[in-house]
């Protein structure tokens, strides 16, 4: 059951960040192993989308339902797929002007002994790989 936490200060606004984590459908331009993104309802308070990860050896799709809560918090609730849970909260605190207290929390598990197995060996360094797109999407985004 990895579980992971991480805060960090960014030179781009809450807003800014909000929106970057925010836009699902762009999450295949730059995160690692997401091969589709599939929005399938929205509105000003939520998303229901669908997320496809994978790599040479595994593909798995799952559809989570996504809380807007602007500009301060998204927390993603597990829907259906190959997990048996996921939980996954991001908060942006201002810090000044032009930049922001990012914090990431997720939590999960996969139904699959050998899925849960191999993530469990490479968990650490995805999630590290992961947070580096999505800083790098911002420096791309907001330079």
């Amino acid at each position: 059951m990895p579980q992971h936490q991480e805060k960090r200060l960014v030179p781009y606004s809450a807003d800014q960040m909000f929106d970057l984590v925010a836009e699902i459908e762009c999450y295949p331009e730059f995160l690692p192993w997401c091969k589709d993104a599939r929005v399938l309802a929205r509105d000003k308070d939520s998303i229901f989308a669908d997320l496809s990860v994978g790599t040479r050896l595994f593909h798995e799709k799952f559809t989570s339902l996504v809380t807007l809560e602007r500009p301060r918090a998204i927390r993603v609730e597990y829907h259906s797929g190959p997990l048996t849970h996921l939980s996954n909260t991001w908060t942006f605190k201002p810090k000044g002007r032009k930049a922001c207290e990012v914090s990431f929390a997720v939590d999960f598990d996969f139904r699959s002994p050998i899925l849960r197995a191999a993530m469990t060996v490479f968990f650490d360094r995805a999630l590290r790989k992961m947070i580096a797109a999505f800083e790098a999407r911002a420096k791309a985004l907001y330079k």
